[in-house]
Order: C-alpha cells, then sequence, then structure tokens
C-alpha cells in the first residue's frame, strides 16, 4: 500500500513538473518572438522617439518582461494543477487570448510602427489580463495575485504608449 501511494506521489509530481513546462515554454516563446520583433525598431525608430520623463532605461524592459513572462506562466499552471484543464477551460482560454494579444503589441508597435494603433491594442490586451487575473482569482488566489505584477505593468505600458502617442 505505501509503495502504490509513493508511485502515485512520484507520479503526481512529473505531471505537475511537465505541465509547468508545458505554461513555461510557450509563454517564453510568446516572449522570445515579441523580442525578435521589438529588436527590429528598439535600435533605431524608437530611439528616434519623443519619450515621457516616465519612460524607463531600454535595459529595464527585457528583465521585467521575462520575470512577467515567468509569473505568467506560473500563474496559469496553478490554475491548470487546481482543477485540471477542462474545469478551467475559459480562465486558460483567456489566458491564451491575453498571451497573442501581448504578442500583436509588439507587432503593432515595434514592428509596424503604429504607436496609435497599438495604444488601442494595449487598452485591450490590459482589460484581458485583468479579466484574466480575475478569473484566476477566482479559482485560486495565489495564480491570481501572480498576474497582479503583469496587470500594473501593463498598465504602465499602457500610459507609457499614451505617451509616445501624444508626444509623435
Amino acid at each position: 500500500m505505501a509503495i502504490a501511494a509513493n508511485d502515485d506521489r512520484v507520479s503526481a509530481r512529473r505531471r505537475d513538473a511537465v505541465g509547468l513546462i508545458g505554461f513555461l515554454l510557450p509563454c517564453l516563446a510568446i516572449s522570445g518572438l515579441g523580442g525578435a520583433i521589438t529588436a527590429t525598431s528598439v535600435g533605431t525608430w524608437y530611439q528616434g522617439l519623443h519619450k515621457p520623463a516616465f519612460n524607463p532605461p531600454d535595459w529595464v524592459f527585457a528583465p521585467v518582461w521575462t520575470t512577467l513572462f515567468v509569473l505568467m506562466a506560473i500563474a496559469a499552471w496553478r490554475v491548470w494543477r487546481r482543477r485540471g484543464v477542462i474545469a478551467v477551460r475559459g480562465a486558460l482560454s483567456m489566458f491564451g487570448v491575453q498571451l497573442v494579444l501581448n504578442l500583436g503589441w509588439s507587432v503593432v508597435f515595434f514592428g509596424l510602427r503604429q504607436i496609435g494603433i497599438a495604444l488601442v491594442e494595449v487598452m485591450i490586451l490590459l482589460i484581458a489580463v485583468s479579466v484574466t487575473a480575475a478569473l484566476f482569482w477566482r479559482i485560486e488566489r495565489l495564480a491570481g495575485l501572480l498576474m497582479m505584477p503583469y496587470a500594473l505593468w501593463v498598465g504602465y505600458a499602457t500610459a507609457l504608449n499614451a505617451a509616445l502617442w501624444l508626444l509623435n
């Protein structure tokens, strides 16, 4: 009996580890794609924009975004782990939507260099992130809390995008 219980624990830990990797990989892939798109303009076009006083130095963005994507992945994994995919389908679908919107902002802002359209897109992203955080909170509070730094940063990014649009 003890051997079966131990096997179940090992199997659950293995499933959890594979699940966590399953959330980390797409989140970090989206982060990497966004970074690659950003790199096409950050050293050229973006440098020529008039920036607000609250614009952070360029080096801040990569570590902040990487940290946020890891926190997002952990949050989604915790939701998945809590109830399983079918029970949390809506929350995880919204999570996927906000990931796509996140990448979309990089495409519109840095790839297409459309600051005004990017402002609309990032406002939609902020709503999607907020809805995702609320859905996660209902399932597991820590998962919802893990989304809060991301929501705050996207709020900041929205203000920054608005200022860049007004200044340029």
